[in-house]
């Protein structure tokens, strides 16, 4: 290839036309959903950057692939093919199938926390919203404990999703081992910017596991992303295939979960695996209640072979280089208009520092949740908050906990924008963080569920 500016590695077979609405019109449908994006109808948005799990677009090869399915009930083709993949990528001799990442995090849940009966924390790099979901239910805390770095919104660092192992070596020396139900490593880590992880971190937490007799899992949703960081920023690995350094990461862990619905490229799926055959049969028997027989576990054969076809697909480095220079695109013409966010950028999309956009607006009155809703007034384009709305929590005794940072995603689907979508991305935010929030002066949030509010929650916006 030449020396230009790499473009994406694939070429545009079939469009799908993009709805337009007027201000009042959108004004309109925030008011009928209490201000919650995750309410709004898709056929309201014009450009959605919510969530980047499962809004992939499928290439031509999935789509064949899912012309071929094999829909017997068990045992099917497809199966075999999805199971020799996940093998092959991820090194775990045993693979339950089920339908999307949550499912294979609540059977892990379900089989794991009642054999660690006095176990009351889960410690993680930054845990995501169904880490805390599923540890809630089992009376469990997630407890965050990023390297420093990590919580920097501005200063560089190639790995700011490491988890911190001198706190991780304070917290069980402090709590004691059979306090903890487990470690689990998000990679990448989405809580604080899509944000990589670095192999000698995740092998040094490894090592920690294993000194106090703890379970390691990975939560792999983004690890091929992660996995094309350490590549390009790990010294050591600058000749190794993404699928080599994915086994590596993998190699560290006990168990590994998967939402395929991000770098498996596909609408549907996840997975659950490990290496021994007792905790295998215990898996596929619990999942047979929820997720249906080991060989479909809620999938269709046709998923299963879009997903076989997807994940070698995801795990293509040019695939990779097009898919994060898109975000790193973004990110550029975001730093034309002064735009203050984290940085570098991560793999799945740009993450604002809401308290820097909009500083006058306090943690507790959400300004991300402000800038969210200011975005969509402004362009009709759709972001989520992953700060004081998502992941702040009350305590037993009704205290509100808030995370350290405030951000709002802008999550970047696959092979579905053009750089085109993302320059009235970044234009937009540049007018709204010269103007200041033109309409809120903070929202205060009407109920609590528990993990998952930023779901199920209303909020009453302050008007300025």
């Amino acid at each position: 290839m030449s020396s230009a500016k790499y473009a994406e590695p694939f070429r545009i077979k079939a469009v799908e036309m993009l709805k337009e609405t007027t201000p009042e019109y959108r004004k309109k449908v925030l008011e009928d959903v209490g201000y919650n994006l995750f309410k709004v109808k898709a056929d309201d948005i014009y450009i959605d950057c919510l969530t980047d799990s499962g809004t992939s677009a499928m290439s031509d090869r999935q789509w064949a692939a899912l012309m071929t399915g094999d829909e017997s009930y068990v045992g099917n083709r497809c199966f075999y093919d999805y199971e020799k993949a996940i093998q092959d990528l991820f090194g775990f001799q045993f693979v339950i199938p089920t339908h999307q990442g949550r499912a294979a995090e609540q059977l892990l849940a379900r089989m794991l926390y009642p054999k660690r009966p006095n176990a009351k924390f889960v410690l993680a790099n930054m845990a995501f919203d169904s880490t805390r979901a599923a540890a809630i239910i089992h009376d469990v805390t997630a407890i965050d404990l990023l390297e420093p770095a990590g919580y920097d919104t501005t200063t560089y660092h190639p790995f700011k999703g490491n988890l911190s192992v001198e706190k991780l070596e304070k917290f069980i020396a402090e709590k004691g081992a059979d306090s903890i139900a487990w470690i689990q490593m998000i990679i990448t880590c989405n809580s604080n910017g899509g944000q990589p992880v670095s192999m000698a971190n995740i092998k040094a937490c490894a090592e920690v596991a294993k000194k106090y007799g703890l379970l390691y899992i990975a939560d792999c949703a983004r690890c091929f992303e992660n996995a094309y960081f350490i590549k390009e920023r790990e010294e050591g690995y600058a000749d190794k295939s993404i699928a080599e350094i994915n086994r590596e990461m993998m190699s560290y862990f006990d168990y590994a979960f998967m939402s395929i619905k991000k770098d498996g490229l596909v609408n549907m799926g996840g997975f659950f695996c490990c290496r021994e055959q007792e905790m295998y049969d215990v898996a596929w028997v619990d999942n047979m209640n929820y997720e249906g027989h080991a060989t479909y576990g809620g999938l269709a054969g046709r998923d299963l072979a879009a997903i076989a076809v997807g994940l070698y697909e995801g795990s293509d480095y040019r695939y990779l280089k097009g898919r994060i220079g898109q975000v790193q695109y973004l990110g550029e013409r975001l730093s034309e208009f002064g735009v203050p966010y984290v940085t570098p950028v991560g793999g799945n999309g740009v993450y604002i520092d809401a308290r820097k956009f909009y500083p006058d607006i306090a943690p507790e009155h959400f300004p991300g949740l402000c800038l969210a809703a200011d975005l969509y007034l402004k362009a009709g384009i759709r972001v989520s908050e992953l700060g004081a709305s998502a992941f702040s929590y009350k305590d037993k005794e009704g205290k509100v906990h808030f995370p350290e940072i405030d951000l709002v995603r802008i999550a970047i689907s696959r092979r579905v924008y053009t750089n085109s979508h993302m320059d009235v991305i970044a234009e937009t935010l540049g007018e709204l963080f010269k103007a200041g929030s033109p309409h809120f002066k903070g929202m205060d949030k009407s109920d609590w569920y528990g993990a998952v509010t930023h779901f199920t929650s209303n909020y009453v916006p302050m008007f300025k």
